[in-house]
C-alpha cells in the first residue's frame, strides 16, 4: 500500500481509503469464488478420471494374471533345464567314475581314489535329491559300485602290504645296534659260551650307559610305499571297513614279527621247558633273552609302532589297536620266558641273572610306555610292567633264602688244614658281585618300601656277613684242636676283612666295621698262638727244674751249683723236641692262604719261641753237652727252628718229606 496523500480538510480523505479498501476486498472474493469454481470442477474432472482408471485396471486384470503365470512358467522351464543339466553331469560324473573303478587300482591308484570321491559325491547328491523318479535305482547303483570299489581297494592294501612285509634278518637289526652291542659273529647265541663272563659282559654294556646310546630302528616299509597305504587304509576307514583294515593288518604284520624274531634266536619256552634245563643252558639263554629284550623293544617294535603311526595318521585309535594286534603274540614269547624264569624254583645263582632280567625291564620301562600307549596296549603294558614286579619279588626272595642258607649251611666238608672255607669264598664273592649291581638292587628295595636305599643295601649285606660268621663258628667246633680252631676262624674273618677292605662294600659298611673284624682276627691270632705253643714254651721255662733240695755245688745225680738237674734238663729238651716235630709235622700241612699273614703269624711264633729257646740253651745246655750223647738233646739250633718254622701253614700233605 503507497503513503496517501495529506488532505487538510480533515474526515474527506479517510472516506476514500475506506472505498478503496472496499473495492479490492469485492474483487478478492470474487476470485476466490472463480478458484473454488474451478476447484470444484478439478474435483469432478478427477473423480471421473479415477472412476475411467478403476475400471481399465478392471478389463487389464485377466491380461496381467495370464502374463505372470507364462512368465512363471517360463522360469520353471529354466530352473527344470538346468537342474536337467546337473542331473546329466551327475550321470556323465558317475559313468567316468564306473570307467576307473572298474578298471581297478592297482595301475593308477590317484586317479581310482579321485573316481572313489566322485562317487561319494554322487551318492550325497542324490541322497539329498529323491524326489527325482529314478534316484532310487541311481543310489542302489552307486552303492554297490562303491562297495565294489571298497573291496578292490582292500585286496590292493593286502596285496601292497603283503609284497612289502618281510622278516627282518638278524645281519641287518645288529647293524641297526651301537658298535659296543654287536656280537663278533652270527648271533648273540654264538658268543663266548661261558655264561658268567656273558651276562657280565651284558651288564656291564648297561652301566657304561647304553641308556644314552642312540639306537636306529630299521626301515620295515619303504617311504615311498607308505603314503599309498596311508591313503587306502584311510578310504577304508571312510567306508566303513576298520575291522576288516585292521584284520588285514594284523595277519599280515604279526606273523612277519613273529618270524624276525625267530630268526633272531627267540624260543618259545614253557616253565616246564625252564625247569628241566641245566643251569648253564639256562643261564645262557637268560643272557640271549636280554639282548633279544633290547633288540625287540628298541629296534622292532620301535619301527613298528612308526609305520602304525605313519600309515593310520588321522586315527588314533586305529594306531593303538594295530599295534597291539600285531606286537601281542611277539610280546608274549618274550614275557613267558621273563615269567617262567621269576616263577621257577629259587637258588643262590639265579639271583644276579634275576637282576639282570631286572635290569633290562626297568631299562626299557620308558620305551614300552610310550610305545604301548593307549587304551587298546593297556594288557600288554600291564604284562610287561608286571614281570617287572615279579622280577623284582623273586630276586627280593631269594635274596632272603640266600641269607638263611648261609646262616644254615650245613655242609660236612670240613677244611682239615684251616684254610678258608669255600662258602667263605662263596659269599664273598657273592657279595662283592652284589656291588656290581649297586643301582639296580637300589631301585629293587625302592619297589616294596620307603627309605634310603644304601642304608637298605647296607643292611642286607651286614646281615649276609653275619649269617657267615654265625656258620663259620659252628664249622670251627668240628676240630678237635682248638689251635687249629682259632687258626681257621682267623684265617676266614682275615679274607672276609681283606675282601671288604679291597670293593666298594668298605663304604657302605664303613671303617667301623672292617676295625671291629681286624680285632677279631687278631684275638683268634693270639688265641692260636697261646693254644698250640703254649705247652712247649712252658718246656723253656726255669719252673721246675730246681730240685728241692738244692746246693751250691755239683752232686752225683748232675745237678749244678743253683740245683738244677741235669736229668730234668735232659728230660725238657726231649720234651721240647718231641712237641716241635709234632708241631711242625702237624702245621706244615695246615694252611695259612695270605701271605702277609702267614709271614706275620710265623714272626709271632719265632719273637716268642726263639728267644726262649736261646736262653734256655745257653743256661742249661753245658749240663747236656758235657755228657752222653748230647746230640740226642740239643736237637735243634735257634737256626735249625727258624728254618723249620717258615715251613709252617704251607699247606703240605703227610707223605711230602721234611725239607
Amino acid at each position: 500500500m503507497g503513503i496517501m496523500p495529506r488532505n487538510t480538510d480533515g474526515g474527506g480523505v479517510v472516506v476514500m481509503g475506506v472505498d478503496i479498501l472496499s473495492e479490492r476486498a469485492a474483487v478478492m472474493r470474487e476470485a476466490i469464488q472463480k478458484s473454488q469454481s474451478i476447484t470444484d470442477n478439478m474435483v469432478s474432472i478427477l473423480g471421473s478420471f479415477d472412476h475411467r482408471l478403476s475400471a481399465l485396471e478392471t478389463a487389464m486384470r485377466p491380461t496381467q494374471i495370464r502374463t505372470h503365470a507364462i512368465r512363471k512358467a517360463h522360469e520353471n522351464i529354466d530352473r527344470t533345464l538346468k537342474a536337467a543339466d546337473v542331473i546329466l553331469s551327475q550321470f556323465d560324473l558317475s559313468r567316468q567314475a564306473e570307467a576307473k573303478i572298474l578298471k581297478g587300482p592297482h595301475e593308477d591308484l590317484e586317479s581310482y581314489l579321485e573316481a572313489i570321491e566322485q562317487l561319494r559325491n554322487n551318492i550325497r547328491f542324490f541322497n539329498n535329491n529323491k524326489s527325482f523318479k529314478s534316484s532310487d535305482g541311481v543310489l542302489n547303483n552307486a552303492n554297490n559300485l562303491l562297495a565294489k570299489a571298497i573291496s578292490k581297494l582292500e585286496d590292493e592294501f593286502k596285496q601292497l602290504l603283503s609284497s612289502y612285509s618281510k622278516p627282518v634278518e638278524p645281519e641287518r637289526l645288529f647293524e641297526c645296534l651301537p658298535n659296543s652291542m654287536r656280537p663278533s659273529s652270527g648271533s648273540p647265541g654264538d658268543q663266548d659260551s661261558n655264561s658268567k663272563s656273558h651276562l657280565a659282559s651284558s651288564h656291564g654294556e648297561h652301566n657304561n650307559g647304553t641308556d644314552n646310546t642312540v639306537y636306529t630302528p630299521p626301515t620295515l616299509i619303504p617311504p615311498r610305499i607308505l603314503p599309498l597305504l596311508h591313503d587306502l587304509s584311510q578310504q577304508m576307514v571312510q567306508a566303513g571297513h576298520q575291522q576288516q583294515l585292521v584284520k588285514i593288518y594284523r595277519d599280515t604284520r604279526s606273523p612277519v614279527l613273529e618270524e624276525s624274531l625267530r630268526k633272531l634266536g627267540v624260543e618259545k619256552l614253557s616253565k616246564d621247558d625252564v625247569q628241566k634245563m641245566q643251569w648253564e643252558v639256562l643261564e645262557f639263554k637268560i643272557g640271549n633273552w636280554i639282548h633279544f629284550m633290547r633288540i625287540a623293544v628298541k629296534l622292532l617294535f620301535a619301527a613298528e609302532r612308526k609305520v602304525c603311526d605313519q600309515m593310520f595318521e588321522g586315527f588314533e585309535q586305529l594306531k593303538d589297536q594295530c599295534f597291539a594286534d600285531v606286537t601281542t603274540g611277539s610280546v608274549a614269547v618274550l614275557l613267558s620266558f621273563g615269567d617262567a624264569i621269576a616263577k621257577s624254583k629259587r637258588s643262590p645263582e639265579k639271583l644276579f641273572v634275576l637282576l639282570d632280567m631286572y635290569e633290562i625291564m626297568r631299562e626299557l620301562h620308558s620305551e614300552i610306555e610310550l610305545l604301548f600307549k593307549g587304551k587298546s596296549c593297556n594288557e600288554i603294558r600291564e604284562s610287561a610292567f608286571g614281570l617287572s614286579k615279579r622280577l623284582a619279588q623273586t630276586a627280593q626272595e631269594t635274596f632272603r633264602d640266600f641269607e638263611e642258607a648261609v646262616e644254615k649251611d650245613a655242609t660236612k666238608t670240613a677244611v682239615s688244614d684251616g684254610t678258608v672255607h669255600p662258602l667263605t669264598s662263596y659269599v664273598i664273592n657273592y657279595v662283592k658281585f652284589l656291588f656290581d649291581y649297586q643301582s639296580t638292587l637300589k631301585q629293587l628295595f625302592q619297589e616294596f618300601e620307603n627309605g634310603d636305599s644304601n642304608s637298605q643295601l647296607a643292611a642286607v649285606t651286614m646281615r649276609i656277613m653275619q649269617a657267615l660268621q654265625t656258620n663259620l663258628d659252628g664249622k670251627s667246633k668240628q676240630y678237635k684242636d682248638p689251635a687249629l680252631t682259632n687258626l681257621f676262624l682267623m684265617n676266614n674273618i682275615h679274607y672276609m676283612v681283606r675282601s671288604v677292605r679291597r670293593s666298594e662294600a668298605k663304604d657302605l659298611l664303613g671303617d667301623d666295621w672292617v676295625q671291629r673284624h681286624r680285632r677279631v682276627v687278631q684275638q683268634h691270632a693270639n688265641q692260636y698262638k697261646r693254644i698250640a705253643w703254649g705247652k712247649i714254651l712252658s718246656c723253656l721255662s726255669i719252673q721246675g727244674l730246681t730240685s728241692s733240695g738244692g746246693s751250691n755245688s755239683m752232686g752225683v745225680d748232675g745237678q749244678n751249683s743253683s740245683g738244677v738237674s741235669r736229668a730234668l734238663v735232659k728230660e725238657r729238651l726231649k720234651t721240647f723236641n718231641i712237641q716241635f716235630e709234632d708241631l711242625h709235622q702237624r702245621q706244615s700241612q695246615w694252611t695259612v692262604p695270605d701271605t702277609e699273614l702267614r709271614e706275620s703269624l710265623r714272626l709271632a711264633v719265632a719273637e716268642v719261641l726263639l728267644p726262649a729257646y736261646r736262653s734256655f740253651i745257653k743256661r742249661f745246655g753245658p749240663m747236656v753237652e758235657n755228657g752222653k750223647n748230647p746230640q740226642k738233646y740239643i736237637r735243634y739250633s735257634a737256626e735249625d727252628l727258624e728254618r723249620m718254622l717258615g715251613e709252617f701253614f704251607e699247606g703240605k700233605t703227610l707223605n711230602e718229606p721234611k725239607r
